[in-house]
């Protein structure tokens, strides 16, 4: 896993501080899921959605991307 260093208004990393205490979770298990909501995520991922719209429903390769970026943008 790797760790990364960022800079915060203190008012922010205060509230993230208190967020994190009142779920009982750690404030880079609350970072990692707002980046995965914000649809940041590794690209086998895309890839792999592009695979899978392309295996169920037999499109070619521009139709699958096409069906893949609407997926994406509606879960964001």
């Amino acid at each position: 896993m790797s760790r990364l260093t960022i800079t915060l208004d203190d008012s922010l990393h205060q509230a993230l501080k208190e967020t994190a205490a009142r779920q009982g979770r750690s404030i880079g298990q609350i970072i990692e899921e707002s980046l995965i909501l914000r649809g940041i995520k590794p690209l086998a991922d895309a890839r792999a959605l592009v695979a899978k719209a392309r295996a169920n429903a037999q499109l070619n390769e521009e139709e699958a991307l096409l069906l893949a970026v609407e997926e994406t943008r509606a879960q964001r």
